[in-house]
């Protein structure tokens, strides 16, 4: 029997139907394809930066990197330096690090703030340090500053993307030197993980809070710097001025053109006192 003009009619328009449900379905599936690819992506690039700021603050090869007063967000900067304001340093570390010997107690911190400035080949650097909010750290630094152990040292690293920070504080300048003793755990550290420029902090073993020793960082422009299982980073005090010291070598950027090494303006840290 032949069908009726109206049964073909309704055929047609439900093939018709069934032929634009696939069209959308395939359109649908094209675009949870294109979604997930999208967010894949994403998630690569959060992981891969993620991986090298944990990496960045790990002393090479194994180790590396106060809650200060309300206002050390805003360190004051000293006056414009001239062109020529940072000749080569001629100086070589004057104390040799001895091997086994014992962190400072904290009770040297006295509990105070500390102020004292950090004279480097390129300008003096003013800082504060709190040692109630992070007795240890500052116990220790303020003991080596006391005995001459940073003089002669270079800031050995320098990174200008992602994280701004001019690292200082290793004898050997290779990333991997220190006193000859470690401490922690870690005191102090952001719980929101910014670190605002001014900012002076411990480096230090990813993933391990109790390998922090002499090197410390000066951070010369906000940074967001994600914690481990370990913490953050001890924040034992802050720039007061010469900010604009550690911002001039930053500007000369980091040596072949990388954005993390050795500065391309060498930077020694000639002395630093404290009171």
């Amino acid at each position: 029997m032949t069908p009726s003009k109206s049964e073909r009619e309704r055929d047609y328009e439900r093939r018709r139907h069934q032929a634009w449900q696939r069209r959308q379905a395939a359109k649908a599936a094209e675009r949870r394809r294109r979604r997930n690819t999208a967010l894949a992506a994403a998630l690569v690039v959060v992981v891969v930066a993620g991986i090298a700021v944990v990496a960045f603050f790990s002393f090479r090869p194994a180790a590396e990197p106060l809650a200060g007063p309300s206002d050390a967000a805003t360190p004051a900067g000293s006056a414009s330096l001239p062109a020529d304001a940072c000749p080569a340093p001629t100086s070589s570390p004057t104390v040799t690090p001895s091997e086994g010997a014992t962190a400072p107690d904290a009770s040297v911190a006295q509990g105070r703030t500390w102020t004292g400035t950090i004279t480097t080949s390129c300008g003096p650097i003013g800082i504060e340090l709190e040692g109630a909010q992070a007795p240890q750290a500052v116990a220790s630094f303020v003991s080596l500053a006391q005995e001459g152990f940073f003089n002669g040292t270079p800031c050995h690293r320098l990174v200008t993307s992602g994280i701004y920070v001019l690292q200082c504080g290793d004898p050997t300048g290779t990333g991997t030197g220190g006193p000859g003793y470690t401490f922690g755990p870690v005191e102090n550290a952001p719980s929101d993980n910014v670190y605002p420029a001014g900012t002076i902090a411990m480096a230090r073993q990813g993933g391990d809070g109790d390998s922090q020793g002499s090197q410390f960082f000066l951070v010369y422009q906000d940074s967001t710097i994600p914690s481990d299982s370990a913490g953050g980073y001890t924040v034992f005090g802050r720039i007061t001025s010469g900010l604009d010291v550690v911002e001039r070598v930053a500007e000369a950027g980091v040596g072949g053109g990388s954005t993390d090494g050795n500065p391309t303006t060498p930077i020694s840290i000639e002395q630093v006192t404290v009171q």
